[in-house]
């Protein structure tokens, strides 16, 4: 038999609300940390795409933003985001969070998704968070709600049942040879995976309050070939005057923790020393301007 007929290649879309795990499940899938991860809830800000080349098949994975009402300009491009890619998977996969009931987002979600009228799993996430009893009440819920959809539960933390959630996507997955080079893992550049990797470090190290209301733009991404290093100039865009100063902390040391705490990550995935400034500077309003939002890939 041909490649062409026994193998397997498509676009693979993750969706559903903000913090049900889909990011987490990307890298888990991918087995690359490709998207950041974060407890704060729209981390996610724009596509990213993972690459899962096995020798059978091929999955080109789409993680989106979560869903969410939007109140601000960036919020509704995040939403326009979400559901433009939506439309991109050959198979898409709707993760839920196996805490409780569904909810009315998810019902629409789900609706929204088999409207599309393609290969539909919805991925329980979670499920060592969830009792048995909840488990077997969701998955009910689920098939009233999305009656053609295959349930599979996982929990993308642990990898439990992971494998079976890739055998149900594969089996899905239009025939065809590979659609990307084997040896990627994502169509991010270096510079994208640098300025992802910082606003992590700043979602982590900061209170609830101050994430949303940053962003991060590499200014200079230079190669020094031959001392093995890279330099790296980023930007930190802040709302407020208090931000940055929250940001920077007393005698730098916020800042200097981020700025460590990402170049010690990017070097182990750059595979090369860095060298990481980081600056911080307010712009009033930014979350809200159409054209900083496009300048800044959002």
């Amino acid at each position: 038999m041909s490649e062409t007929s026994t193998h397997r290649a498509g676009f693979v879309t993750i969706g559903g609300q903000t913090n049900v795990g889909k990011s987490t499940l990307l890298n888990r899938l991918v087995g690359q940390k490709v998207a950041i991860v974060t407890p704060r809830p729209q981390t996610t800000r724009r596509r990213i795409l993972g690459i899962r080349s096995d020798p059978d098949a091929q999955m080109i994975l789409i993680d989106t933003p979560g869903l969410h009402q939007p109140r601000h300009q960036l919020n509704r491009r995040m939403v326009e985001t979400a559901h433009r890619c939506l439309a991109e998977g050959e198979v898409i996969v709707a993760v839920v969070a196996a805490g409780g009931a569904l909810s009315g987002d998810d019902r629409a979600f789900l609706a929204d998704a088999a409207a599309l009228g393609r290969p539909l799993i919805v991925a329980i996430n979670k499920i060592d968070r969830a009792s048995r009893e909840r488990l077997m009440a969701l998955v009910a819920e689920i098939h009233a709600a999305a009656t053609r959809a295959e349930i599979v539960p996982i929990s993308a933390l642990t990898g439990d049942n992971v494998d079976e959630l890739v055998r149900v996507i594969k089996q899905m997955l239009p025939a065809g040879p590979p659609l990307m080079p084997g040896d990627e893992y994502t169509d991010q550049t270096e510079r994208m995976i640098a300025e992802e990797v910082i606003r992590e470090k700043l979602f982590l190290a900061m209170r609830q309050e101050i994430p949303f209301s940053t962003a991060v733009l590499v200014e200079q991404f230079a190669e020094e070939a031959d001392r093995n290093l890279t330099r790296i100039e980023a930007l930190i865009i802040v709302e407020r005057e208090a931000h940055k100063g929250m940001v920077i902390g007393a005698g730098g040391r916020q800042l200097k923790e981020i700025g460590t705490g990402a170049r010690r990550e990017l070097e182990q995935m750059l595979g090369r020393h860095l060298f990481l400034a980081l600056r911080v500077k307010v712009e009033r309003g930014w979350t809200g301007d159409p054209r900083r939002l496009k300048e800044l890939g959002l």
